[in-house]
């Protein structure tokens, strides 16, 4: 049975149900840990989980290995080993949070929500062995010179980075550029109008 569109994608009623089970898990853990903006959590929906499935959308469809830096509440890292759990069985998902409380969130909802396929790493991104990813991700981590510095670390050569960013984004590649040469393709962000998707590919430092 299909179940409502999410971002541009047809699911099932299994994921459909497995989003609705981490935006639960997200209201149970989020008065102890803080996971995300207390602000934001009655916008769950729209501003954590369709924010974090448009990245699916534009990400190449034979993905082996996808890293989500700094991971936090999930997102958008679980909600894209959801999407893959029915969409790519094939794909494998690291997510890097350096907080142990919430790489504890992590592990925990992704043993409930049955994600086989998901890794959680508790250190910094800094300091772990390089991921070589196909796909990396990272949302509300750091400015873009530095998440530059991370895909050159964790990113294969023909890899793809995907990095939601707001109204400030054309001044972040603007500081970008001063010290990286990069692809770049730019997407409007499904959930705000001021806000995009950064697509880059051939990060290299200057």
């Amino acid at each position: 049975m299909t179940a409502p569109g999410i971002a541009g994608l047809d699911v099932s009623r299994e994921t459909f149900d497995r989003l609705t089970a981490l935006s639960a898990l997200l209201q149970k853990w989020n008065p102890a840990i803080n996971l995300v903006a207390k602000s934001t959590l009655r916008e769950t929906w729209t501003r954590h989980i369709v924010d974090s499935a448009q990245l699916y959308r534009l990400a190449p469809p034979q993905v082996g290995h996808w890293a989500d830096l700094g991971s936090g509440g999930g997102f958008p890292g679980l909600v894209i080993a959801i999407l893959a759990a029915e969409l790519d069985v094939q794909r494998h998902l690291t997510l890097v949070e350096s907080d142990q409380r919430k790489a504890t969130f992590l592990r925990q909802a992704a043993r409930e929500l049955g994600l086989t396929q998901t890794t959680v790493v508790s250190e910094r991104v800094e300091s772990i062995l390089p991921l070589s990813a196909d796909v990396l991700s990272a949302r509300a981590l750091a400015g873009l010179p530095k998440l530059c510095a991370f895909a050159c670390l964790h990113l294969s050569p023909t890899g793809l980075g995907l990095f939601p960013k707001g109204a400030q984004h054309r001044d972040e590649v603007a500081q970008a550029k001063q010290d990286w040469r990069f692809d770049l393709s730019v997407f409007p962000s499904d959930t705000d109008p001021s806000a995009v998707v950064l697509a880059m590919k051939a990060i290299q430092h200057v």
